[in-house]
């Protein structure tokens, strides 16, 4: 995929979570519109923090992140979603006292338009929370909550969304779910940044690649190419190790 200039770059950022103590290490990251970006490596190696610090939960120490050409860094969370990213973390993704419905409506807290239209095309792609509009989120399976967590963010129709592990804790048919519908969404047009552990599916759907290792982006490429790289095999693949 070739596209002419980058939705969101990533240059040289050094972030943690307590001052001086760095756990990216100079990262570097590409997203350009439209594309599917895998981020795998294993544990530790400052997947989630890459995805919180693009979305500005973390300040980055140092480097330069940019999105629709803009600098982004330094600003806050809602200041970056009204620029068109969302983020769905891995855990407390959804509002558990509030019905389905409700907290898709929570998703667009910047929109003033109706909303229905939009509801109804999030229900449309997620056939299983249809039937389910008025039920707490709180009594939902694992997986009808990735779900909605990821209807609530294409609430605000972003053009950049990070997931952040979908597919943990979740049963092996719920990976498949959960991950097909990712792929729907990208195919709809959202560029997608997937930091996931199940490294192999993820590259399998992925435009590009990248590998993380002790903060820094040690491999990056198609998808495909990083899939059948032997150094990417044994070292994060792990021939024949459950996942």
């Amino acid at each position: 995929m070739t596209h002419s200039a980058p939705l969101l770059e990533v240059e040289d950022v050094y972030a943690g979570y307590v001052k001086d103590l760095n756990i990216l290490q100079g990262v570097n990251m590409r997203v350009y519109p439209g594309e599917l970006v895998a981020v795998i490596g294993p544990n530790g190696a400052g997947k989630s923090t890459l995805a919180k610090t693009v979305f500005g939960l973390l300040t980055p120490n140092s480097g330069k992140i940019t999105f629709q050409g803009e600098s982004i860094a330094g600003l806050k969370s809602n200041q970056i979603v009204q620029r068109g990213m969302c983020y769905v973390p891995q855990i407390s993704n959804v509002f558990r006292s509030l019905s389905v419905d409700e907290n898709l409506e929570m998703g667009a807290f910047i929109h003033n338009e109706p909303l229905d239209a939009t509801k109804d095309r999030i229900y449309t792609m997620f056939p299983d929370l249809a039937g389910r509009r008025r039920q707490r989120a709180g009594t939902l399976s694992g997986g009808q909550r990735q779900m909605l967590a990821m209807g609530r963010a294409l609430m605000l129709q972003p053009s950049l969304m990070l997931l952040d592990e979908p597919s943990a804790a979740l049963s092996p048919i719920l990976v498949n779910n959960v991950l097909e519908q990712i792929k729907q969404i990208n195919q709809n047009g959202t560029a997608i940044v997937l930091v996931e552990q199940n490294a192999r599916k993820a590259l399998e759907m992925a435009d590009r690649g990248y590998v993380l290792e002790a903060g820094r982006d040690r491999f990056e490429g198609p998808g495909r190419d990083l899939l059948y790289d032997p150094k990417v095999g044994e070292l994060y693949l792990g021939a024949g190790k459950a996942h």
